[in-house]
């Protein structure tokens, strides 16, 4: 199930013990053998989705970072995605949940144990880990979200481990513009807006830095909030800096943190302002979301999957998505934004995306 937490470290999220009650204790030790057998067939093939996996014999896995599946962002727009291998290319899947750091290499070797063709780390903060992996399991094939498979540790001749980045300034940059330019139209003063990022980390620090430089592009005078909540998972941590933020002027707050943003967004929608969500379009969450900043992790995942399963995985590189093939876009537009400064807004956004795409902007990557 999705979200699910507290299973136990090992084991893929689905997966539940049980059974056994109402029996003696005789008939409890002469079958525990019988049961314990039985439960790690199981283990290895039940899927996110509760259900059992097929008969195909390629699995995939992939293993969250802190952030967990249920963030209804980052990791579980990964998992989105393994959940559409598993049906489009009808193999196995094992999703496992790491509730801290110290979970990432007993599960990714967990992973490899259950025998999976490829394993996919979820996010930056998985690289260190990873890299000890992968160096003791060559022949396994390995893939790691936001991160530069061609950079230290892995210097692009761990030739098992794949990148997956995404150019996550670039869709930034056209929400900074549109932030700045709604929060001169609909507000006396200084145009200001702000940003909840999560840890200080280069996949969070990009999308802070095209934010910044969009909205300054459009609007000069813009003013920008910048506030870390050094955490992925307590929302109260993004609330409390985003509410500083709002404390301090801003209009529009943008939640870079996963799980934790979640509360930077409800902050904005407290005091009645509009707010940006990240990964996924949030525009589930209601008409309060301006747009979002959609990074494919979905499609990531799924292709990644794909090249492996189909034998064109090259380990060493970078996968790398971006505005022009897709990888990064922009949510749903609220509702709010209506009439003639919808049509202004929407218009700069179009010329300054066209711009990225042929290069003639490159917005920074970093701040």
């Amino acid at each position: 199930m999705l979200g699910r937490r507290g299973f136990s470290i090992g084991l893929p999220l689905g997966y539940q013990t049980g059974g056994g009650e109402g029996l003696t204790k005789k008939r409890i030790a002469a079958g525990s053998l019988a049961m314990l057998i039985a439960a790690i067939a199981v283990a290895g093939v039940l899927a996110a989705s509760g259900g059992a996996g097929t008969n195909a014999t390629f699995k995939a896995a992939l293993i969250s970072d802190v952030g967990h599946f249920n963030d209804k962002s980052f990791n579980q727009s990964q998992l989105n995605g393994l959940n559409r291998a598993k049906s489009k290319l009808k193999i196995d899947v094992l999703p496992i949940q790491s509730n801290n750091s110290s979970d990432y290499i007993p599960n990714l070797t967990t992973a490899i144990r259950q025998n999976s063709n490829i394993v996919i780390a979820a996010g930056f903060l998985m690289a260190d880990s990873l890299k000890q992996v992968a160096d003791q399991f060559p022949n396994t094939k390995f893939a790691i979200t936001d991160y530069d498979a061609t950079s230290a540790p892995f210097n692009g001749t761990t030739k098992n481990v794949e990148g997956i980045t995404y150019a996550t300034n670039e869709n930034s940059y056209l929400i900074g513009c549109m932030a700045a330019m709604y929060v001169k139209a609909k507000y006396k003063g200084t145009p200001t807006i702000g940003v909840v990022g999560g840890i200080k980390i280069p996949p969070v620090t990009i999308f802070l830095a095209g934010y910044q430089a969009g909205a300054k592009k459009c609007v000069r005078n813009a003013v920008v909030k910048t506030g870390y909540s050094q955490d992925f998972v307590k929302q109260d941590l993004c609330k409390n800096v985003a509410n500083d933020e709002i404390a301090s002027g801003a209009k529009v707050i943008f939640g870079v943190a996963g799980l934790c943003g979640l509360g930077a967004l409800s902050a904005a929608k407290d005091h009645g302002y509009l707010a940006v969500g990240v990964d996924q379009d949030q525009s589930f969450l209601g008409s309060y979301i301006l747009t979002s900043a959609v990074k494919r992790v979905d499609n990531g995942v799924y292709n990644t999957v794909r090249a492996a399963k189909n034998g064109t995985f090259k380990g060493g590189r970078n996968l790398t998505y971006n505005l022009k093939n897709g990888g990064v876009a922009l949510g749903k537009i609220s509702p709010r934004l209506h009439g003639k400064l919808k049509t202004q807004i929407l218009k700069k956004v179009a010329v300054l995306k066209r711009q990225i795409i042929s290069g003639k902007i490159k917005p920074p990557k970093t701040i």
